[in-house]
């Protein structure tokens, strides 16, 4: 079993590899489409949007606290606030929520 493991990451290395590489190999001059640029630009933050909006609702006691946490970080962040004080206002709204909800 154990040496089926080293198949596993010898191939999830290629893969990861070929992903990274073949953008580079299939096109060598520079993009000049506006959309695919624009959706070039996105696409990391969609990705980390995917992987961590599910962690953000079940990272918590309550279903009610993780939502009031994330509304209060979707208007902190709007409003221009650093990363470290959205962080610190959704922290201080479960705090706030979960101290009011009954156990």
């Amino acid at each position: 079993m154990t040496h089926n493991i080293y198949l596993y990451i010898l191939v999830m290395a290629g893969v990861t590899y070929l992903i990274r590489m073949l953008p580079l190999v299939l096109s060598r001059k520079e993009i000049t489409n506006i959309y695919i640029k624009s959706f070039l630009y996105y696409v990391p933050y969609a990705c980390l949007a995917a992987m961590t909006f599910p962690a953000i609702l079940y990272s918590t006691a309550s279903i009610y606290s993780a939502l009031a946490a994330l509304l209060v970080a979707i208007i902190a962040a709007y409003r221009g606030k650093s990363l470290l004080t959205v962080a610190l206002f959704a922290c201080a709204a479960v705090l706030i929520v979960e101290s009011f909800l009954p156990l």
